[in-house]
């Protein structure tokens, strides 16, 4: 089992960023990602640019552990603010496209009061299936 760090990123405290399974071919498994940069700063407090930043930073661990967008098979949202969410849609949906084509995984919306990372209003964790060369 590989522990996965994206180059010139924080280590995290308590958690990995993703985990590499060999197999025939890899299962990466992708901690929950907050809309924070590689310095573990906040931007933004609005869910849109968090959203934006947390698909990237799983992309980032995906392309650390050699996968593609179309790799993962699964993904948890994570959201605090279910009105939020519903007003902006159209808008994640664009951001979803841009980085992650028409490549839909298997995916659970959890709405939750507050996450661990302050002012986080989004959090994503996902699953990819890497398979063999």
């Amino acid at each position: 089992m590989q522990t996965l760090l994206p180059e010139g990123w924080a280590p995290p405290i308590g958690y990995s960023n993703g985990i590499k399974v060999p197999m025939s071919g890899h299962t990466l498994y992708i901690a929950g990602q907050v809309g924070w940069n590689a310095d573990q700063v906040f931007e933004s407090e609005d869910l849109v640019p968090q959203f934006e930043q947390a698909l990237k930073n799983v992309l980032a661990v995906l392309a650390t552990g050699g996968g593609a967008p179309h790799h993962i098979c699964r993904m948890t949202v994570y959201c605090c603010d279910k009105p939020e969410y519903l007003a902006v849609r159209k808008k994640l949906g664009g951001i979803w496209q841009a980085l992650m084509g028409r490549h839909y995984p298997a995916m659970s919306m959890i709405f939750v009061s507050d996450l661990l990372d302050h002012p986080g209003k989004v959090e994503l964790e996902a699953t990819a299936v890497i398979p063999a060369d």
